[in-house]
């Protein structure tokens, strides 16, 4: 099978889940390959195309709410059930839920390579399509290791390649944290779409990221360049490797909690993954 009919598979399979949802929409489609504007050795990919649970030698889970140490105040329960994450036709699924479970009104999933794929530098990218409504706050970002536990966030950095709000579908931000500017210090840039929405169509967010630079990408556009100069306390970007993180929150302290308007289920979509060296 070409991978054009793949694609066109997955487009059909997406479409089925929209109204499943009850939400139709015109999609948007983006390319589904983007030039890489510096790396080109390809080190890690997850392409998606075997259905059941997540390739276990690349990812892994967070599993509970943030009283373990992680999150902002959220809302939902993480889970590795079949219901909050799976690969189905080519495409992974992460699914947040409206119900009860373990004392949460809400589940979700929280995916991770730490221990399993880290990198230091090189061009980070996926091709997500996103939920939608107020109170869903999906992202893919990157964390520093801990050391072993030897460090703790946010001197290890962090850095947040797309971070999204469901209450305004047009707009992502890329942002950085590291000691100095954590929190309501951090370094951030949004990006906007020019009528149209990152919930009805695929798109790739990216960033090509070296020893004292990293650039943030939406498609094929470089929407903002991150460096040293650009951060009020130490750079840690060049310190060691940095894990890949998928998930998708329900409120916390950015997007506030799901109102009357929010409609459950919400998914997003991760067509791949792939991570390019800095080789060059």
């Amino acid at each position: 099978m070409t991978k054009k009919h793949t694609y066109k598979i997955k487009e059909l399979f997406i479409s089925v889940l929209l109204i499943v949802s009850f939400f139709v929409i015109s999609s948007c489609e983006t390319n589904e390959t983007q030039t890489v504007a510096t790396f080109t050795e390809l080190v890690m990919a997850d392409e998606f195309d075997t259905d059941g649970a997540p390739n276990s030698t690349i990812w892994g889970y967070d599993i509970g709410t943030g009283q373990n140490g992680w999150g902002n105040n959220e809302l939902q329960y993480y889970t590795d059930r079949t219901e909050n994450v799976t690969v189905q036709n080519g495409v992974l699924i992460i699914t947040a839920k409206q119900e009860q479970f373990e004392q949460s009104s809400y589940t979700s999933a929280r995916l991770l390579t730490k221990g399993k794929f880290e990198q230091t530098y090189g061009r980070f990218e996926a091709r997500i399509r996103l939920p939608y409504g107020q109170g869903i706050w999906p992202a893919f970002w990157l964390l520093g290791d801990d050391s072993n536990g030897t460090e703790v966030w946010p001197q290890i950095g962090e850095i947040d390649i797309m971070e999204y709000l469901g209450n305004e579908p047009s707009k992502i931000f890329g942002t950085v944290h590291g000691p100095g500017y954590s929190a309501g210090e951090s370094i951030s840039k949004s990006y906007i779409l020019d009528n149209d929405r990152f919930d009805t169509g695929f798109h790739i967010f990216g960033i090509e990221w070296g020893p004292d630079y990293i650039n943030f990408y939406v498609d094929d556009v470089l929407y903002n360049q991150i460096t040293p100069e650009d951060v009020p306390g130490e750079w840690v970007f060049n310190q060691g490797p940095f894990y890949i993180i998928l998930n998708v929150a329900v409120g916390g302290e950015l997007p506030g909690a799901p109102n009357a308007e929010t409609v459950f289920p919400q998914t997003m979509l991760v067509d791949y993954v792939r991570v390019y060296n800095r080789s060059n």
